[in-house]
């Protein structure tokens, strides 16, 4: 930039640069050229570009400064810098954030805005993009304590030109009235920053990420910055400031590529990106970008969390601490996280992980990160195959909803995630290949399982469409340029995954073969003709038959479009889907309804002694999953007392069946403590007795019961699916007769339900012959077989008025 000319007599005389001159020199930074004597300049890189164009924008705005009369020795004036030329991280094509500040009076004969419009107008004329202000301190101070935009910005003031007095006090009351005031704008911190997440996206699994404004960003980063200042957070280090570093020098890049402002990175950028900041390709680039904004966004999430204001003294006397509420077995909601109990030992509970990742996803609270530390140290594994109660949890967690989202995040984060997934490594932060999906692959399928936890009442294995939809693209980013189809690798990892778990064989092939197939429906009904008989019964060769697997890959297909991009699932592709797999159905022709299992020798001989005697009883086969039998006279309303006795004792139901022997009704109940131990056997005996008797207010208190879980949150989020019931026809297994029908309920579980479903149906006069209720990864599925054949029984009006009260029961 050329400084000095000649004047009339030859002597050198000050030049002061123009704005085109600083357009002029800025173009030069942006790019290989040559300076005013003819020199190469080299390609800067980003961090030494961040600063020349720092100190080019400075070093002009001080020129102009002194020639509108803001000299250094001008008292009562100062121009200041925020944004990112105060914090000397001024990026290509940025505004410059300036502040005028005055005393409130005038300057040799000029008022402060003439002195302003001086120092505007030419870089306005130049297309500089300016974000500026001309206040007094206290009118700055007034304006940051109503806009936390305005107050977060001061925190980075920086004195450019004038008065460094002004300056310095403008900087240093600014940030005083930060630290006093933080507390009290801690809401509206929380609320501003969660509002521009929602407009902006995510940095981190994001194919085309806001830099800038998504959460995991830059903005995250300075609200990082901002806590640490007010000291209720440490200042960030060490993989937060690696990751600011490439953000930074990525939206650099962005913007000399563009040559414009840019903070939106598109995957079309990517490769000469990547290529300029020396990292591969676009998708190595992506998948940097993505650990980087998991970095910040987790570091920031962990920030509001502690940073929340705490117990304060009251008269002089510290807030008592808050209570710790038991969730599940070895889990309690202490304050506002999911935490462990005092007592137990992670190194010898290989479930305790996962209790605590379904508990923190069922309540939509985050796990402490005391809590995660813990379990990183000292979580086993566990061992394969899985015990059935720590793959129930498994499920359980994925059943969870939109809650499974930040869950596996915070897992994936420290390692855990992969403890139980070890196949989940090549698809962490993969990018994906097809345009139009907009999450990287691991979000992908965490999300497309959020979504088909909205769909475990449409089918009759919940728990093998939660797995197989998480698993389902688990076979992307493997072998030579994704040459192998990622279904049939992924049906192999699926088989895997599934001995691993401990699944029977023949759910282990139906998950496979939901991976294996998981797009036959989309690109069958949207690609061929499903009218023609031939494409029917290729698709129904395909499955082998199996309905089950049918109705499984139908609600995965919905679970996967709705993840994948804006416009993948319509309508239309809906239509066509379930067309496709009516006609698919039909030529199936059904299955049958499976009845109860037989009554073991113990059992019998229970329900021979309480039909000899008369006196109800009780069997208690312990286990981490007990098996407890009540043996009574077959009376109306057994099955809804038995259920709401157990639902009092926070007893988890997994199954039961309800059956008859010796004249006598034997239910049956496979159960588990939602926490704690296994209540009294004797206190059980007496509490069934009772509720038998009518003496236990047995209906009061479960309500009462069912408000306290409501108030914690664990039966479940609030969007949960809606109930569905189905009917099955001259259903003849479990020693029906040929004339009853089996009601079949799906609905996600919670504390009474068993009791409540019961009681409708006693109500109707309804004759249960046999029972059975499964509970899948927190979806009940009731089937209850009962005769059709009496007097007014039958009808689609009896249907009706049974069904309008089981899903009142729900």
């Amino acid at each position: 930039m050329t400084l000095r000319g000649e004047g009339a007599a030859g002597r050198a005389v000050p030049v002061v640069p123009t704005a085109a001159d600083l357009v002029l020199a800025r173009d030069r930074l942006l790019g290989a050229g040559a300076d005013e004597r003819g020199l190469h300049i080299g390609r800067l890189a980003p961090d030494v570009l961040r600063e020349a164009l720092t100190d080019l924008h400075e070093f002009w705005l001080a020129v102009h400064a002194a020639q509108a009369g803001i000299a250094a020795n001008r008292a009562g004036v100062a121009l200041v810098a925020v944004g990112g030329l105060g914090r000397r991280e001024l990026v290509p094509y940025s505004d410059l954030d300036l502040i005028l500040v005055h005393s409130g009076q005038s300057f040799g004969g000029q008022a402060i805005d003439q002195v302003a419009e001086r120092l505007w107008y030419p870089l306005w004329n130049s297309g500089v993009g300016l974000d500026h202000s001309v206040r007094t301190v206290g009118e700055a101070l007034d304006v940051a304590g109503k806009d936390l935009r305005t107050a977060l910005g001061l925190l980075d003031a920086r004195h450019v030109a004038g008065d460094e007095t002004l300056s310095r006090r403008l900087a240093d009351e600014a940030r005083d009235a930060w630290r006093t005031g933080v507390r009290r704008r801690f809401d509206e911190i929380v609320g501003s920053t969660r509002t521009r997440w929602a407009r902006s996206g995510e940095v981190a699994h994001w194919v085309e990420p806001d830099l800038k404004h998504g959460r995991g960003g830059l903005r995250d980063l300075a609200m990082l910055d901002a806590l640490a200042l007010a000291q209720l957070v440490d200042r960030p280090a060490g993989e937060v400031s690696a990751a600011r570093r490439l953000l930074l020098d990525t939206r650099t890049e962005l913007r000399r590529v563009a040559r414009r402002p840019r903070d939106v990175l598109m995957p079309q950028d990517g490769d000469e990106i990547a290529a300029a900041l020396g990292i591969g390709d676009r998708f190595t680039l992506a998948r940097a970008l993505s650990g980087a904004g998991r970095a910040v966004a987790y570091a920031l999430d962990v920030a509001l969390r502690v940073g929340q204001p705490g117990p304060r003294k009251v008269l002089g006397v510290l807030r008592r601490t808050p209570a710790r509420r038991p969730l599940a077995d070895g889990v309690v909601l202490h304050g506002d996280e999911v935490s462990l109990a005092r007592d137990v030992d992670p190194g010898k509970d290989p479930g305790l992980l996962l209790r605590v990742a379904a508990a923190a996803a069922r309540t939509g609270r985050p796990i402490a990160p005391a809590a995660l530390t813990r379990l990183g140290e000292a979580a086993p594994e566990p061992r394969a195959p899985w015990p059935a109660e720590v793959r129930q949890e498994l499920v359980s967690l994925l059943g969870a909803g939109e809650g499974l989202i930040d869950v596996v995040e915070a897992l994936d984060r420290t390692g855990l995630w992969a403890r139980l997934f070890p196949e989940w490594g090549a698809v962490r932060d993969l990018p994906p290949r097809d345009a139009a999906h907009v999450w990287t692959v691991d979000r992908h399928l965490v999300a497309a399982t959020a979504n088909a936890a909205r769909r475990v009442t449409d089918v009759s294995r919940p728990d093998l469409l939660l797995l197989g939809t998480v698993l389902h693209d688990i076979g992307k980013g493997r072998g030579s340029a994704y040459s192998t189809d990622h279904s049939v690798v992924g049906a192999a990892l699926a088989t895997q995954v599934g001995e691993r778990l401990g699944l029977p064989r023949a759910d282990v092939a139906t998950l496979s073969a939901m991976v294996r197939h998981h797009l036959l429906l989309p690109h069958t009904a949207t690609r061929r003709n499903i009218a023609d008989e031939a494409t029917v019964r290729r698709v129904v060769d395909t499955l082998g038959g199996d309905p089950v697997l049918l109705e499984l890959l139908h609600g995965l297909v919905e679970a996967d479009s709705l993840a994948t991009g804006p416009g993948v699932w319509s309508d239309w592709k809906a239509a066509l889907v379930a067309d496709l797999v009516a006609r698919c159905r039909q030529a199936m022709a059904g299955e049958r309804h499976a009845g109860p299992e037989p009554l073991d020798d113990a059992q019998c001989a229970l329900g021979a002694a309480v039909a000899a005697s008369g006196k109800p009883d009780i069997l208690v086969d312990p286990g981490r999953v007990a098996t407890i039998t009540v043996v009574a006279p077959d009376d109306p309303g057994l099955l809804s007392r038995a259920a709401g006795v157990l639902a009092l004792h926070s007893l988890r139901v997994h199954a039961a069946e309800v059956r008859a022997h010796a004249g006598v009704a034997v239910d049956t109940f496979a159960v588990s403590p939602r926490f704690g131990s296994m209540p009294d056997t004797a206190l059980l005996r007496e509490q069934f007795v009772r509720a038998l008797s009518g003496s236990l207010p047995l209906t009061d208190k479960l309500a009462a019961k069912e408000r306290d879980y409501a108030d914690l949150g664990v039966d479940g989020p609030d969007d949960s699916p809606k109930p569905r019931v189905l009917w099955f026809d001259d259903e003849a297994d479990g020693g029906a007769a040929s004339a009853d029908v089996v009601l079949e309920l799906r609905a996600v579980d919670r504390l009474g339900l068993l009791h409540d479903v019961a009681a409708a149906l006693e109500k109707c006069g309804v004759d249960v012959r046999w029972a059975r209720v499964m509970q899948v990864g927190g979806t009940a599925i009731a089937s209850f077989s009962f005769a059709s054949t009496a007097p007014g029984h039958g009808g689609p009006d009896w249907r009706r008025e049974i069904e309008r009260a089981v899903l009142g029961a729900c």
